[in-house]
């Protein structure tokens, strides 16, 4: 017996948590292997590593099955199955308590002993392991789990009266299959875990009862070994059960171990008995309450030292008795009693000639009895199998492919189907087996697809026996009604004998006005019948729906596609909006409650990702003082909060603080503080709704079109409207705050006292016309005075005169060379008729002079970081100068309509000295 201090022994009762503490560890190891009791747990297991890891590092071997990727590091196994000396850097075994089964017991304690990894063991199973590990292992670390939950006895219940999302457990399959019949008529069917079924049958009947299909679960014992189901009671219809050899009592760790799937993680649960089950003694209820139970003193164990020298001397060797009075010799297992079967066959002893023949031998004696036949048939086949390996060193493909064809149908009842699929496990098993085929990979795609078919034909078999979605409560207290025939077509109109009675919206059952009173009552008991089973299915369709079918209105309403299934209302706060869903009392409280809780998941979802960036501001630990007040008055406002409302906390702000809030994404602007990833259309539809719910609106305001730099004021809006929608208004419109913070920076460069004029890149931004602008400008508090101009031209570009007018080109140097007084004479007529053709060709221009001009209560400008108070918006100043030196250098003289300027003189023009001396006479 190896001791290591790097043992540890996880104790505890069920739901603890045990095994997934265990992936856990073994994950955090570059390589691990854990061994559990079944098969299915050990696909369960294999599944969710694969989900963390990828399945090119993770193993899965069982009898049956062998999934090894070349670079696997990660072996998950049953514990008959897990290879010895693999030298990994953590081992656990689950269920250690098994070592005092009288089947398996041999195998987990030899796991116990022997079993080690290079770094760390673990050991988990029930508290009552404690004294025998201490004793055989010490020193060991022993760390007790608590249940999460609390767990309940509730006494005798009869089938017809079990809550919903309950397991009844029974221990034969005659006495399972009369239960899952019950509750079919009943209460509309069960689904059905055993562990001779496979594990895609298994994993195929517990989705079913996990979507919600079926609120019913029937199975044997197997669901206590760690089986991961959402079960709030779980019933006993037996007490007792067949070990192999005899009938006996369940001891009380045994019933625990069920009992103990009652209630998942924080969920209490509750367990009781059920048909001809006795009520528990009410010390035996309390045990298993308080989880107290007479330890485990025996362990079984059979000799790992095995002897291969001859058959008698492997017999010998597995008969040894142990010398630890804490072990007690396992009873003879079925892989001893076939070796001595076929040892005492002459035929069978002249095929063993030496060490490896009694190897192959043991080896096939280890294949199990998945048939269930009896002692004489099993032997016999076993027998055949050792027969070809000796005399052709292989299991012929031929005969192998016979038997296989044999099995490879789906037609049949359940136990056919159920025959077939244990018949096949065992060919499954011999296809692992390495060395015994030609073509092992062949024959383990073979037998893996005829398993799978079977398995789904099973799962079928077993759905439509024990499953009747039509079948509810509500069905039979209509008893009188059941003549009619009532359904839902799928434009969701109820008939009812062929006859249009209403439409089912969403979860809200609409009758047809058209019906007389009396006729009405009837046409809706008898409608029900139809929408009982219709409501459920409904339900577990839009449960399982995407979050992109699901969508909330402008109004708060909740849309599943089409249909209306509820609204939100307002919660303890704006980021928290609650529902409230519509669904018919008729349907029941478990529709409602599953409609809710989806349509609940839904918004909570849409909420965290469109306000991630506030949500992670407000869980910010590192936000302290004024910072954090300032951040949850901007989580208060969802994110725009206008800058005069909160000038004094922005002022009392160091740079520090800003800097921690400018980290999350916070922009203090000039005229708001606000995040501008909550400014893009999908934030800013959801704020107004959750900004409305909070106020208590009537009606909600929609949201702008997205891509507008500015909207039309609603002067009915509530108010604060427009900071909710991304907004400022501006007089008759309303800019959006971000673009507001550009067209801010822009005005602040210009002379805001003296005057300044629109520039290209200030209409850009608005995407406004000069009109238009003006009145924006004025809404944010400047003056602007109109005025008309004549519009400046650019001037005209000559062309280089060709060669066949040089002539005319020289003429003109010649008269432009001339002294003044030769052109003198010929001007004044061309300086009239030139002045004549610039008055016609005038164009005027409207321009605004924009002034800072606040009102009277609000004389002071909104600021930016880091502004040195002031009355007026800053810019450029002109220098001193004007008259008495009032007026700024570069101020503009207004007027109703400023006077013209004259129009330049084209430099070009040949009379243009003449012009000019003209202009200077005047």
């Amino acid at each position: 017996m190896a001791n290591s201090p790097r043992i540890k022994a996880i104790l505890g009762p069920t739901n603890t948590g045990k095994t997934h503490y265990a992936i856990e560890r073994m994950l955090a190891h570059r390589t691990g292997i854990i061994g559990l009791p079944l098969r299915l747990l050990a696909r369960e297991v294999y599944d969710k590593i694969v989900a963390l890891r990828g399945p090119s590092v993770v193993a899965l071997v069982t009898g049956e099955e062998r999934i090894v990727p070349p670079r696997a590091q990660y072996w998950v196994c049953t514990v008959e199955a897990m290879p010895p000396g693999m030298g990994c850097d953590f081992l656990a075994v689950d269920e250690i308590q098994l070592c005092a089964d009288p089947e398996r017991g041999h195998v987990f304690t030899d796991r116990l002993l022997n079993a080690r990894g290079l770094h760390e063991t673990l050991f988990m199973g029930a508290d009552t392991m404690r004294g025998v590990i201490a004793d055989l292992l010490n020193p060991v670390e022993f760390i007790r789990r608590e249940r999460l939950s609390e767990l309940t006895y509730a006494g005798s219940k009869k089938i017809s009266r079990m809550p919903a999302r309950s397991a009844i457990v029974g221990f034969s399959v005659d006495n399972l299959y009369a239960i899952a019949e019950l509750l079919r008529r009943q209460k509309g069917g069960a689904a059905v875990v055993m562990g001779a079924l496979s594990p895609r049958t298994r994993n195929a009947q517990v989705e079913m009862y996990q979507n919600g299909d079926v609120d019913f679960l029937v199975a044997t014992d197997a669901i206590g070994m760690g089986l991961n189901l959402d079960v709030n009671h779980v019933a006993f219809s037996a007490t007792e059960k067949f070990d192999g050899r005899r009938m006996r009592p369940l001891m009380p760790n045994e019933l625990a171990q069920i009992a103990g799937r009652a209630g998942r993680h924080m969920s209490h649960g509750s367990f009781g008995v059920t048909g001809e089950a006795a009520p528990l003694d009410e010390g035996l209820a309390n045990a298993i309450m308080n989880h107290q139970f007479a330890p485990i003193k025996k362990l079984n164990w059979r000799n790992d030292r095995l002897e291969f020298g001859t058959a008698e001397a492997l017999i010998r060797s597995l008969e040894a008795a142990p010398t630890d009075e804490r072990l007690i010799k396992a009873r003879e297992a079925d892989d001893l009693g076939v070796l001595k079967t076929l040892t005492a066959l002459p035929h069978v002893r002249d095929q063993i000639r030496n060490a490896n023949d009694v190897r192959r031998l043991w080896d096939v004696c280890r294949i199990p009895d998945f048939r269930g036949i009896s002692h004489g048939e099993h032997s016999g086949l076993l027998e055949k199998i050792f027969g070809f390996l000796q005399d052709v060193n292989r299991v012929p493909d031929d005969w192998l492919a016979r038997q296989v064809k044999r099995i490879d149908r789906t037609d049949g009842d359940i136990d056919t189907l159920s025959k077939r699929l244990a018949y096949i496990r065992t060919w499954t098993y011999v296809a692992q087996r390495k060395g015994w085929l030609d073509d092992e990979s062949h024959w383990r795609g073979v037998t893996r697809a005829v398993e799978d078919r079977l398995s789904d034909a099973l799962h079928g078999a077993l759905t439509q026996r024990f499953v009747d979605r039509r079948t509810s409560v509500l069905l039979r207290r209509l008893k009188q009604k059941e003549g009619l025939v009532a359904e839902v077509n799928d434009k969701g109109e109820v008939l009812v004998e062929g006859q249009f009675v209403g439409k089912l919206e969403g979860f809200r059952f609409s009758q047809d006005k058209s019906s007389t009173p009396d006729e009405a009552k009837t046409l809706r008991a008898a409608s029900l019948q139809a929408l009982a089973p219709e409501f459920h299915l409904r339900a577990d369709r839009f449960y399982n729906a995407p979050d992109t079918e699901i969508d909330f209105t402008e109004q708060g309403g909740l849309m599943w596609g089409e249909h209306a299934l509820g609204k939100l209302v307002a919660g303890s706060d704006p980021l928290k909006p609650q529902v409230e869903a519509f669904v018919d009392e008729e349907a029941g409280p478990d529709v409602a409650q599953k409609v809710t809780r989806r349509l609940q998941h839904f918004i909570d979802r849409k909420v965290a990702t469109l306000y991630e960036p506030l949500l992670a501001m407000s869980k910010d630990e590192t936000l302290t003082g004024l910072a954090r007040g300032f951040a949850f008055r901007l989580v208060e406002n969802l994110g725009i909060i206008p800058r005069e409302q909160i000038a004094g906390e922005v002022k009392d702000l160091d740079q520090d603080a800003r800097g921690a809030l400018r980290k999350h994404g916070v922009r203090f602007g000039q005229f708001t503080i606000f995040m501008p990833l909550l400014l893009k259309p999908a934030p800013t539809r959801l704020r107004l709704v959750l900004w409305s719910l909070s106020k208590g609106l009537g009606e909600f305001p929609e949201s702008p079109p997205p891509g507008l730099v500015t909207i039309p004021v609603d002067t009915s809006a509530p108010e604060g409207t427009d900071s909710m929608s991304g907004y400022r208004n501006a007089g008759e419109r309303a800019i959006r705050i971000d673009m507001l913070e550009r067209l801010a920076d822009l005005l602040r460069t210009e002379d805001s006292r003296g005057g300044f004029e629109a520039t290209p890149d200030m209409l850009s931004i608005t995407g406004m016309t000069l009109e238009q602008f003006a009145a924006l400008l004025t809404g944010l508090g400047y003056k602007a005075e109109k005025g008309e101009r004549e519009k400046v031209k650019a001037a005209p570009q000559v062309a280089e005169p060709k060669a066949e007018d040089a002539p005319a080109a020289e003429e003109a140097k010649a008269e432009e060379a001339a002294p003044e007084g030769d052109a003198a004479a010929d001007v004044p007529a061309n300086a009239e008729a030139q002045k004549d053709t610039a008055s016609e060709e005038a164009e005027l221009e409207v321009f605004y002079t924009f002034t800072w001009a606040p009102k009277a209560r609000n004389n002071r400008r909104p600021q930016r970081d880091g502004d040195k108070p002031r009355g007026k918006p800053s810019g450029k100043r002109g220098k001193p100068g004007g008259k008495k030196g009032g007026k700024p250098q570069g101020a503009k003289s207004f007027q109703a309509r400023p006077p013209k300027k004259e129009k330049a003189i084209d430099p070009d023009n040949p009379f243009a000295a003449a012009l000019m001396g003209l202009k200077d006479q005047k």
